[in-house]
């Protein structure tokens, strides 16, 4: 394992896209592109802290502003609301994914423990809840074929999938792997099916298969990982998102959170 880029004070969110990764710092309150021999860019500051990165069929970049409770669009360099569920919830929106369509799911979260809710944003900006008592829904995915959204319940210590139905609806909610006792965090799909959990209690990555079966476990020792990714230029460098801390004055005094990278044999 390899320490791709250090400094930060929290990353999330973290996605491959045309040739570099995209991360969020909650408590530096901005968004990175990083490439990779280390060269970290700042391409947004989101005062209201980001989380969840996505994609727009135009290429855009959708940013999850977490107490805010927005969902921004980022394009040619300037910042505009896409989306507002302020109305919906007082919670804080965390992490999102993007369907080939444009639709943004995205999850408010309750660190004191209560069901919250997923909500979907449609291409227009319009918002509607999308699935109700998730038990803090995480690292949303979305298969390739664009017919399944697998989501960590991090509280639920589950994997939860849902059929996508044409007109957006979540549909068919079922268990897709029990974790025992693990936390996932962010999530990571590869060319398998099978998954890439952060498991943020258990300071380690794991690669699931649908069911529950474990096949492969990485440690990050004394850190807690939060969110992965698949990437690289050929689709198959693991990038873990860890930090000693997830307090907001304790991570951004000490700025310890890193990006490790370590090579899979199976692609994204």
């Amino acid at each position: 394992m390899e320490t791709l880029i250090g400094g930060g004070a929290f990353f999330e969110g973290a996605r491959w896209h045309e040739g570099r990764l995209w991360v969020s710092d909650f408590w530096r309150r901005h968004v990175l592109a990083v490439s990779m021999d280390g060269t970290a860019e700042v391409v947004a500051e989101v005062p209201g802290s980001p989380s969840g990165l996505g994609r727009l069929p135009d290429g855009s970049l959708l940013v999850a502003s977490m107490m805010d409770r927005k969902v921004l669009r980022i394009a040619d360099g300037r910042t505009s609301v896409h989306a507002d569920l302020s109305a919906l919830t007082e919670l804080p929106v965390n992490d999102l994914v993007t369907d080939p369509s444009g639709r943004a799911y995205a999850g408010a979260c309750d660190f004191g423990g209560a069901p919250t809710a997923l909500y979907r944003v449609d291409p227009d900006g319009g918002v509607h809840e999308a699935a109700a008592g998730m038990a803090f829904p995480n690292g949303p995915a979305i298969t390739p074929d664009g017919r399944t959204l697998i989501i960590a319940e991090s509280y639920a210590n589950r994997l939860t999938a849902f059929d996508l139905a044409p007109d957006g609806a979540l549909v068919n909610r079922r268990v897709w792997a029990d974790l025992g006792s693990a936390n996932p965090d962010g999530i990571a799909l590869d060319s398998e099916g099978a998954v890439w959990v952060a498991d943020a209690g258990g300071n380690r990555a794991i690669r699931v298969r649908e069911g529950g079966e474990i096949v492969q476990e990485i440690s990050t020792g004394d850190v807690g990982v939060f969110a992965c990714a698949l990437g690289g230029p050929d689709g198959h460098t693991l990038f873990l998102c860890t930090a000693p801390t997830y307090d907001p004055e304790e991570a951004a005094r000490i700025l310890k959170a890193e990006i490790r990278t370590i090579r899979v044999a199976v692609p994204a």
